[in-house]
């Protein structure tokens, strides 16, 4: 048999980005630089499909430079990010360990740093911007590197720890709020309709990306005191928010004060079925959490509302990119790493028609440049795991928390 359209595809993509001669910029970020284009052939390397000599050059090309373990760094971006490179090229075998032990010392460092500040933010009461505890800039993502690198560290600890006083409450402009209720707007700015700022929903920015690490890390056994409640927290906001629909339950965007004095939203509809904001990534957070806490009726739950989405032409018809963020990449590798763990087969049967959807986008949509988090290097990866229907041996796709 030859190969699958998926993987020509996605071998024409990873052609196209063979020479590594004029790096992306910045170059130390997974999301729009030249580490996040070295993910790419470092899964085609463990995979066999290129060459770990083409790998490296990859490598050396994203990590020359000063690298910065600044307050400014974090999973996508700086020491993290290379950490994160260096982890998934090295695998099980001792490449690059003389590096990855000096990084996982700055990284450690500003991880206790940055969950000192946040922890003593939340001590003042005040509010909190995304880059505090989202996956992209945050602990979140920050976390999330440390579970795999450092599992029993103190600075895993002081961030899960970060992670269950966040679920605590808050009082602004006379109303309760959750306490990761942030001072802005979505695009971190003041605007009107976010005056007293907002809940956020999804995974790239809101409280989904806390959620799936407190559940990813308590599925491994790594807890802290109050972990378990804090799960619990978060899912019943969840359960709060959910909204009923005829083709299946779907969740704002966003909640704004005036959405929680009300107990209503203004959105009428699910929008695009993203990982970032949509409801792939909700779910795929919600069922972590369900497995994490032996909740099965939870999981049949969050199972049931992604297969609904899965199979909801107008939702789908949302979708106009082929990449990891926005686009039909980071659906299919939520809902394939969802399939992977659901207790009955209705996410699997949504698997096929998902590749051929991906692969369609890939083959007939300009892609947005080379990058991974909205190019071609994230939709290679997305498609050589719809090639393989296997798990990234790099772990590239821990990156959006969802593994």
């Amino acid at each position: 048999m030859g190969e699958s359209p998926a993987a020509r595809r996605a071998a024409h993509l990873a052609f196209a980005l063979t020479a590594p001669d004029a790096p992306a910029s910045p170059r130390q970020s997974l999301a729009n630089g030249t580490a996040g284009i070295a993910l790419l052939h470092i899964e085609r390397a463990h995979a066999g499909a290129g060459t770990w000599q083409h790998a490296h050059r990859w490598l050396t090309a994203a990590t020359s430079g000063q690298v910065s373990a600044d307050d400014a760094s974090g999973l996508y971006v700086g020491a993290p990010a290379v950490t994160f490179l260096l982890h998934a090229a090295a695998g099980r075998t001792n490449r690059y360990q003389g590096a990855l032990a000096t990084l996982d010392r700055h990284v450690a460092a500003l991880a206790h740093r940055r969950a000192t500040a946040a922890t003593q933010r939340i001590r003042r009461a005040a509010l909190p911007a995304f880059r505090e505890y989202d996956i992209f800039s945050g602990l979140s993502g920050i976390g999330s590197l440390l579970m795999h690198r450092d599992p029993s560290g103190t600075a895993l600890e002081a961030i899960l720890d970060y992670c269950v006083a966040l679920t605590h409450p808050l009082r602004h402009e006379g109303v309760t709020v959750p306490g990761w209720w942030v001072g802005h707007d979505p695009h971190t700015r003041t605007s009107a309709r976010y005056r007293h700022g907002h809940s956020n929903q999804g995974a790239a920015h809101g409280i989904a990306g806390p959620l799936m690490l407190l559940a990813r890390t308590a599925r491994r056994g790594l807890t802290v005191a109050g972990q378990h409640t804090a799960i619990e927290t978060i899912c019943a906001w969840y359960d709060r928010w959910r909204q009923p629909g005829p083709t299946g339950s779907w969740w704002p965007e966003h909640i704004t004060l005036t959405n929680l004095r009300t107990g209503q939203t203004r959105q009428t509809g699910p929008a695009r079925p993203s990982w970032c904001y949509g409801t792939p990534g909700i779910t795929r957070a919600l069922q972590l959490a369900a497995i994490a806490g032996g909740d099965t009726t939870r999981r049949h739950a969050a199972e049931r509302d992604l297969a609904d989405c899965l199979t909801d032409r107008r939702q789908l018809e949302h979708l106009t990119d082929p990449g990891i963020c926005h686009g039909w990449a980071g659906l299919h590798q939520t809902a394939w790493r969802a399939a992977n763990d659901a207790a009955t087969s209705a996410l699997a049967a949504c698997i096929p028609q998902l590749t051929v959807a991906l692969t369609t986008a890939a083959e007939t949509t300009v892609q947005q440049g080379p990058n991974f988090l909205n190019g071609a290097a994230g939709t290679a990866l997305a498609l050589s795991t719809a090639a393989s229907d296997t798990a990234p041996t790099s772990g590239w796709d821990a990156c959006l928390l969802i593994d």
